[in-house]
């Protein structure tokens, strides 16, 4: 059903002015909770580079959720953490700012193979749960500013 109202939405143009809001953050929302658990299996699992990596896509998820709510238009079809959290005029400290950097790292880091070795050799246990806390510490944050 979602995807036929994203699809719908899609075809209408990016500025269309009329969404379904609320199913709209229902689904990012949804997606985001199923990634946090991916996260934490992925990190049980040893598997540091992708835990990060679902890590920067939960973080993303909510990004938009919040985008949304805010600007009651479909969010842009971008990956970079720092860029949503400006459009959606969401207002960050240094530290967040930063730290959304960084996470957005995590994206291409664990996709592209001229990245994957030496990001691989950077995700030790310490290093990802670090990370993964950091990530957590984010998602409670940026859910305190989605009003559902």
């Amino acid at each position: 059903m979602i995807f036929h109202l994203i699809h719908k939405f899609i075809s209408l143009g990016m500025n269309a002015k009329k969404i379904d809001k609320d199913k709209i953050m229902h689904y990012w929302l949804e997606s985001s909770d199923e990634d946090f658990e991916t996260m934490k299996i992925l990190y049980d699992s040893k598997k540091y580079t992708w835990s990060l990596f679902i890590g920067h896509l939960m973080i993303e998820k909510l990004l938009k959720a919040y985008f949304v709510q805010h600007k009651e238009e479909y969010p842009p079809y971008i990956h970079n953490l720092i860029r949503l959290a400006e459009l959606s005029e969401l207002s960050i400290t240094k530290e967040q700012k930063t730290d959304l950097a960084t996470i957005t790292a995590f994206n291409i880091n664990a996709r592209y193979d001229d990245y994957k070795k030496s990001f691989q050799r950077k995700c030790t246990p310490e290093f990802t749960l670090h990370w993964i806390e950091k990530i957590k510490d984010l998602r409670q944050w940026i859910r305190k500013q989605i009003k559902t």
